[in-house]
């Protein structure tokens, strides 16, 4: 027995027992290592869940909210025409239903003829919108700093110097005017065929007078409903008192200022009231400040006397098509930057496009320089104006003696 306990307390003994400790520490302490890792990777996830949590309440109360707002009963849009002793007679857009509704004391000071509100159903008002614009009206085109210039038009200088006498002149030097005791023009009108540059002129105006340009096609101004022509009419000239000085320009004004007729049609009567709303502002029974009008036709012939009479358009100026040396200086012009051969004639260019406008002079010298990339040159030649010339002359031409070929619809009773 001795001698098995003696061989129990053999040497290293003690020391495997140590080992064995030290193992198991080290395995702890790897499993401690790994639990906390597993830890923080849990406390991510759960970050993240909440975070997704929070965003799918999110969405959920909006969509709650947009329910509850397509539940609700629409309002509309109508105008208060009159304050009378009975109610508030209202006009509803769209429809153009009157109305006459009843209102509170409080709600009836805040009102005034003309103020947009929204009503109901049942025609009550419900609340007042603030005074804006016809959303078409803040569709045009707006114009802060043009960037035409006089020197990028051709051949039309009496033209330009009567309308710089005209629009820029009272813009600029309205003391001028009040020194020799006569009022400033009204408005100048550019007739003449299409693409002799009447609104390149009136954009070079506005922008030599730091003037906002305002520009609408007058078949814009025709609207379907009894008023709204007349309201869009109104419309733009607040536009530009709001961004005065400020140069309107209305083209194809002969839309809405043919000579009248009796025909009793709805369409036409509307298309004169729109007339008659023009002739007023333009007779300047609100003051106009510093706005300019300039008009612009093709169809000289077709426009209404009241129009033409002074007061309305103090000047009325032809812009022609060019003659041989205008094209000669409108060819100059559009060439300026383009890569040229040195020996082009341009007085033989301008004999070339004989009859050619403007814009028809400009797509020209556009056409001639695809010729030039088509055949992988970067020089323009005086060949590629010639060949340009066919094609946009002649397509011009077989067009239009393809519209004058075709017989007129037979008139119906």
């Amino acid at each position: 027995m001795d001698q098995q306990a003696g061989q129990s307390e053999l040497p290293g003994a003690g020391e495997q027992d140590d080992t064995d400790d030290d193992a198991d520490a080290d395995q702890l302490k790897n499993r401690v290592e790994t639990l906390e890792q597993q830890h923080e990777e849990m406390e991510q996830k759960y970050l993240d869940a909440q975070s997704e949590t929070t965003k799918l309440q999110q969405k959920a109360n909006r969509l709650e909210q947009e329910n509850q707002k397509l539940k609700q009963s629409p309002t509309f849009v109508a105008t208060v025409k009159e304050l009378t002793s009975s109610g508030v007679l209202v006009k509803q857009h769209g429809n153009n239903q009157e109305a006459v509704t009843e209102v509170t004391d409080e709600r009836r000071e805040d009102l005034e003829p003309g103020d947009r509100v929204t009503i109901n159903n049942n025609l009550s008002i419900t609340g007042k919108l603030e005074r804006g614009l016809d959303a078409r009206a803040q569709a045009m085109q707006v114009d802060h700093s043009p960037e035409a210039t006089y020197d990028d038009i051709g051949g039309i200088e009496d033209q330009i110097e009567g309308v710089r006498e005209t629009v820029e002149m009272p813009l600029e030097s309205p003391d001028v005017f009040d020194s020799v005791g006569i009022d400033p023009p009204s408005g100048v009108l550019l007739h003449g065929p299409p693409g002799t540059g009447k609104t390149m002129l009136a954009k070079a105006v506005a922008n030599q007078t730091d003037a906002t340009f305002i520009s609408m096609a007058g078949s814009e101004l025709v609207q379907k409903f009894i008023g709204e022509g007349s309201k869009m009419v109104r419309d733009l000239f607040e536009v530009a008192r709001e961004n005065e000085p400020a140069v309107i320009f209305i083209d194809e004004i002969d839309a809405i200022a043919s000579q009248r007729t009796d025909s009793k049609t709805s369409g036409e009567s509307e298309v004169q009231r729109t007339m008659m709303q023009l002739l007023s502002e333009l007779d300047g029974f609100d003051d106009r400040g510093d706005v300019m009008i300039i008009a612009a036709t093709n169809r000289f012939d077709m426009l209404d006397e009241a129009l033409l009479r002074p007061g309305r358009f103090d000047r009325l100026i032809e812009v022609p098509k060019p003659d041989v040396d205008a094209r000669e200086e409108i060819f100059q012009i559009h060439t300026e930057e383009m890569n040229l051969e040195d020996d082009i004639d341009f007085e033989g260019l301008a004999e070339m496009a004989a009859d050619a406008s403007g814009a028809d002079i400009r797509s020209i010298c556009t056409e001639a320089g695809m010729f030039a990339i088509r055949d992988g040159r970067e020089v323009v030649s005086e060949s590629d104006f010639f060949q340009a010339r066919e094609e946009v002359l002649e397509d011009e031409e077989e067009e239009n003696h393809a519209e004058a070929s075709q017989p007129s619809s037979p008139a119906f009773a």
